[in-house]
């Protein structure tokens, strides 16, 4: 037994130890085995797994991801330009270092240069044609699944009464206040003060309804959408509009031109054939407009015309100018400069639209003076123009008298009709008798500066260089950097048109996207608003993205839209440029409230706004601008920064737009999203 137990007990001793002895020949068989083949996956004959996790938003981080980088093997030369920074991209690894090429604007010893390179903008279509399906996300899941940064409680319905509320022109206690309102003062801005603004939404009328798409729109809108029939009544005689069931009608008509719209504009042609509709004219202010006929019948004629009025004992005239698609604003002759440069227009018309032009030493002619280009025409319709009574002619003397004094040619005066012309330099300023009044503007007074400026009863000066004159003929110069970009103040001088087509290029492939992603094509947009529009062309973006001509687009595309491009008061003024390139804005302070009627645009488009305005306005109070201003049925989109955008959704959220999160075509870690937002045709 002492024996069998003794050969036991070390034949188990034995087995342990060799257990032990196999078990460590195994852990270095396998570490060698892993050694082999972490070598062979390292010498880049497999493909690589790249891990990265999203640093985009700390406070919302979530999980980090592990994923094929989409872009292993691939190449790409992305270098294009904008107006506020320039990217360059790593080269594919070689062997041997690439050729240098300096994109840039300066040169190795860092000074300025015009001799760069834009290079061109490309882009896997593939990539783009599902950035749609795999890069949307719902606002509400993704602030879900991070750490909230901002919460916003629902805006409440604004009281019916407030229906067509325009917050700085129907501000009754500061209007009670002023001191005078004899020249008009009661129909500027007025503005609530801080406290007073805006926290609600607006609600539409009942029974409102999708608009009538254009054309049809021109000539019908439902009259629900604007429930207004004062109008109709007071000028039903003059051809204006008329109601017919559950429409309102335009026949096209005005109180000096009672056979129609298209007839008087014959006329104004065979009697001035330079003026060349479409041609030579391109764009027109319509002061006192009525409805926008005049220029309702001249967009068919490729001129594209800002028709003005003021909210007067008509107030909803330029609401139906704008519910029947053509471009207008509410906006009166007073005591401020409007809104628009110096020579943005080359052809201002005013048929009886109660001015009277004299007063003042001229005053209000002379802001006309200022914003009508060099040789451009003032046609005036009138009575004083062919009645002949004491008061009528002695008007009429007065009006021959001073613009007389302004320079200005009678070119042509026929049956209602006249047309004067202004010079095309200073020379006749320069050679008038001396003390004649009025005078010539001092040399440092800026035309172009007009956020709360008052009127100046001088004559503003054209430029020496030719700027403003000198501006090609339609289309050509849509797409030709004018010569006024030298004058614009913006950290460049030299290269200036180089960055004008570097940004040109930057934006069409960005609204390439939208129109092929996003489906702007399908959309049936017709005022559309460019909140932060640079050197303007929105609309030439998204028109030549199909067949680069615009008037080609228009027709083979159905893009029957126009833009009103809006130039922030915070960044540099570009509007001299947009109005040379054939377009039409407005300067604007975003931490106000924007003039004009509820319901007015089918897009608006808002890029790198916010991150800009958020140092100086609420952005609550800017959203809350967009939704009034929005048609129900309509889209906002927002392109900005990464860090901003989880506020943006909260608010939208907040004012019942349904929101959600794009990434753009640049891919997942870009700075930049795109924060698409629709607003419902009904409340909740």
């Amino acid at each position: 037994m002492k024996g069998i137990t003794n050969f036991n007990g070390g034949g188990a001793s034995n087995i342990c130890k060799f257990a032990t002895l196999l078990k460590i020949s195994g852990f270095v068989l396998i570490s060698v085995i892993f050694f082999f083949f972490g070598k062979h996956f390292s010498d880049g004959s497999y493909q690589q797994l790249i891990f990265f996790a999203s640093h985009q938003n700390p406070e919302s981080q979530t999980t980090p991801s592990v994923a094929l980088s989409p872009n292993l093997n691939k190449s790409f030369n992305d270098d294009t330009v904008s107006s506020q920074q320039q990217r360059q991209t790593l080269p594919p690894i070689s062997s041997s270092p690439p050729a240098l090429q300096r994109m840039g604007m300066l040169d190795e010893d860092g000074r300025m240069t015009d001799d760069f390179e834009v290079g061109e903008y490309e882009y896997d279509p593939k990539l783009v044609d599902n950035w749609a399906e795999v890069n949307v996300s719902d606002a509400a899941t993704r602030r879900d699944n991070g750490v909230r940064r901002i919460r916003v409680n629902k805006f409440p319905i604004c009281p019916e009464s407030m229906r067509e509320y325009i917050p700085c022109l129907d501000n009754q206690e500061a209007i009670l206040k002023l001191n005078s309102t004899g020249k008009g003062e009661k129909f500027e801005r007025h503005c609530p003060e801080k406290g007073k603004k805006l926290n609600c939404v607006i609600p539409a009328p009942k029974g409102y309804r999708s608009p009538i798409p254009w054309p049809r729109s021109r000539d019908e809108v439902w009259f629900s959408n604007v429930p207004h029939a004062r109008l109709a009544e007071d000028k039903g005689g003059q051809n204006w509009i008329t109601v017919d069931k559950d429409k309102f009608k335009f026949p096209g008509g005005g109180t000096q031109f009672i056979h129609g719209a298209d007839q008087y504009l014959d006329q104004i042609e065979k009697m001035i054939p330079e003026i060349a509709f479409g041609r030579h004219t391109r764009v027109a202010l319509d002061v006192g407009c009525g409805v926008a006929s005049f220029g309702a019948y001249l967009l068919s004629r490729n001129v594209i015309t800002l028709s003005v009025a003021p909210k007067d004992v008509h107030e909803n005239q330029i609401q139906f100018a704008l519910e029947r698609g053509v471009p207008a604003m509410v906006a009166a002759f007073a005591t401020r400069r409007l809104l628009y440069p110096s020579q943005a227009f080359d052809l201002i018309h005013c048929s009886r639209c109660r001015i009277n032009w004299t007063r003042d030493d001229g005053i209000l002619l002379l802001e006309v003076n200022r914003m009508l280009r060099a040789g451009g025409y003032f046609a005036w319709a009138a009575q004083p123009v062919y009645k002949h009574e004491a008061v009528l002619e002695e008007q009429w003397e007065e009006m021959v008298n001073l613009t007389s004094r302004l320079c200005w040619t009678l070119v042509k005066k026929e049956g209602y009709i006249a047309i004067w012309q202004k010079p095309l330099n200073n020379s006749c300023y320069l050679s008038r008798k001396e003390l004649t009044l009025p005078p010539l503007c001092e040399p440092d007074d800026d035309p172009d500066n007009v956020w709360h400026v008052d009127l100046k009863a001088c004559i503003t000066r054209l430029s020496e260089e030719g700027y403003g004159s000198n501006v090609t003929a339609w289309p050509e110069r849509l797409q030709n950097p004018p010569d006024r970009l030298q004058s614009i103040q913006i950290d460049a001088y030299i290269s200036r048109k180089e960055l004008f087509r570097a940004e040109s290029r930057y934006w069409k492939e960005i609204i390439d996207g939208y129109v092929r992603v996003l489906r702007w094509d399908q959309f049936k947009l017709r005022n559309v608003l460019d909140m932060r529009a640079g050197f303007g062309g929105l609309l030439d973006k998204l028109i030549n993205s199909f067949t680069g001509s615009f008037a080609a687009a228009l027709i083979e595309n159905h893009m029957d839209c126009w833009v009103l491009n809006v130039v922030p008061i915070s960044g540099p003024n570009t509007l001299p440029v947009i109005y040379d390139r054939g377009l039409i804005g407005v300067m604007h302070d975003w931490c106000e409230p924007f003039d004009t009627y509820p319901r007015t645009y089918d897009l608006i488009h808002a890029a790198e706004l916010f991150s800009v305005e958020r140092k100086r306005c609420n952005i609550s109070t800017i959203m809350l601008e967009m939704d009034r201003i929005l048609r129900p049925g309509g889209r906002v989109y927002i392109r900005d920064s990464v860090s901003i955008m989880d506020e943006l959704g909260e608010v939208g959220s907040a004012v019942g737009w349904h929101v959600a999160l794009r990434e753009t075509s640049e891919g997942p870690h870009a700075s930049y999203r795109i924060l698409t937002c629709d607003k419902p045709i009904q409340r909740a």
